[in-house]
């Protein structure tokens, strides 16, 4: 649950409010957790079935076969986290210049500098050995659930239901117009409720697998939207929503309203706080993603080179952080967002979401340790919904669908030079 809370809620706020066009925005919050829950049955039953570190990078390599279609999906997963992950820190960081904004009013330059500085301070400080860096993330993490409580505490104790269930006219009339803001809503906070997976990449150091990958996840998903619905109800119930939809810092002006400038600029500096844990922490975990595919000899094999004294994959580091620089400098929040969708959808949720059926097929549900409720419904409502959340990220998607193909020719000439599959030779091909 830590890890799922970055700067997401206090960056994408008065973005779903705005989409919505009211305190109707708490739907967005409620259908991005039942989104969550749908999936979350697809990554527990791939979770306690293949209880190993790597977590999508095995359930494709193994779903689809490892020597054939497996290959292929896996590679494109470790391809789209060259662009998924830089997108991801770049938002980070993009917030945490947003954010600044309020202690110092920043140009536009000047949040560029900012944002761009923050990922070359921490690839500085990832650039070191493990032990030193999980000293580091500890201290980093300390304020995140203090400072979420203490909105949501202080909201309850100020609470204006008037203003906190201002329905403009026409707030419910379900129809096109809605749904299209309720899709534009669910891209922002589907992107802060991502992570709750994250016990499946742990999953060969978790005892009873079977058991504790399913409740972990549920337990997550459960424990993150009462945190979410609570403060975005506090939020909603101090400022009026037609202010909080413009705030570029909707937490430091909600604890401004309660408490004054002295405990805002305080707020303000645990959300900085946050942002920068969260920018340590996706650059420590996303920069192992293609070192151990290269170890696998599923991808280039430069990605395999550690350190020469300090014993980290500093190519992979290096790679990912130079992205993310550019990225977080070209990029604002309201592009950077969709683009992370665009990028993960198709070929990690939807091809999970696949995957999973596909596995069933192959070997029958008697070997899994974990069986979702009602198969196949959970699984293809989970296809449907990320199918659909991939129309809403709008123009993005078409960057997305630009990544894989990038991707899938990237492996076939890769495939063809290593004479691999689908380029190996006959023989092989039919033992594999």
């Amino acid at each position: 649950m830590i890890e799922i809370v970055g700067i997401g809620p206090f960056v994408v706020s008065s973005l779903v409010i705005k989409a919505m066009g009211g305190p109707q925005a708490l739907i967005a919050w409620l259908a991005g957790a039942l989104l969550a829950t749908l999936d979350g049955f697809v990554w527990s039953e791939l979770g306690a079935a293949m209880p190993k570190a790597g977590g999508t990078y095995v359930f494709l390599r193994e779903a689809y076969g490892p020597n054939r279609w497996g290959r292929l999906m896996s590679f494109l997963f470790v391809w789209q986290v060259f662009v998924a992950a830089p997108l991801s820190v770049a938002s980070a960081s993009i917030g945490f210049a947003r954010y600044l904004g309020y202690l110092h009013a920043l140009t536009k330059w000047e949040a560029k500098a900012v944002s761009g500085g923050l990922v070359i301070l921490l690839v500085v400080l990832l650039y070191r050995r493990i032990q030193t860096i999980g000293k580091i993330s500890i201290l980093l993490w300390v304020g995140v659930v203090g400072t979420l409580l203490w909105l949501i505490w202080g909201g309850l104790h100020h609470f204006n239901s008037r203003l906190a269930f201002d329905f403009p006219a026409g707030a419910f009339h379900l129809n096109s117009l809605w749904f299209a803001g309720l899709g534009a809503a669910m891209v922002s906070t589907i992107y802060s409720y991502w992570g709750y997976y994250n016990i499946c990449h742990l999953g060969g150091e978790i005892r009873e697998p079977e058991k504790n990958i399913p409740r972990g996840i549920f337990l997550s998903i459960l424990g993150i939207t009462v945190l979410y619905l609570a403060m975005q109800t506090s939020l909603l119930g101090v400022v009026p929503w037609r202010e909080a939809q413009n705030s570029p810092f909707i937490a430091s002006l909600f604890v401004e309203r309660l408490y004054g400038t002295g405990a805002a600029h305080f707020v303000t500096w645990m959300v900085l706080w946050i942002a920068l844990a969260s920018v340590f922490s996706l650059l420590l975990g996303y920069s192992r993603v293609p070192y151990s595919a290269a170890l696998d000899g599923n991808f280039f094999p430069i990605f395999a080179k550690l350190h020469p004294t300090k014993h980290f994959p500093h190519i992979s580091l290096l790679a990912l952080g130079a992205l993310a620089f550019l990225f977080s400098i070209a990029l604002n929040l309201e592009t950077a967002i969709p683009g992370i969708l665009a990028m993960r959808l198709i070929v990690q949720f939807m091809g999970q979401a696949v995957g999973v059926m596909v596995l069933r097929r192959r070997f029958g549900s008697q070997k899994l340790p974990f069986k979702m409720w009602l198969y196949p419904v959970p699984a293809v409502l989970t296809l449907l919904g990320w199918g659909w959340l991939f129309w809403q990220t709008g123009d993005a998607r078409k960057w997305g669908l630009v990544a894989i193909g990038l991707g899938i020719s990237a492996f076939l000439v890769w495939s063809n030079v290593m004479r691999q599959w689908p380029f190996a030779p006959p023989a092989e091909q039919s033992t594999s």
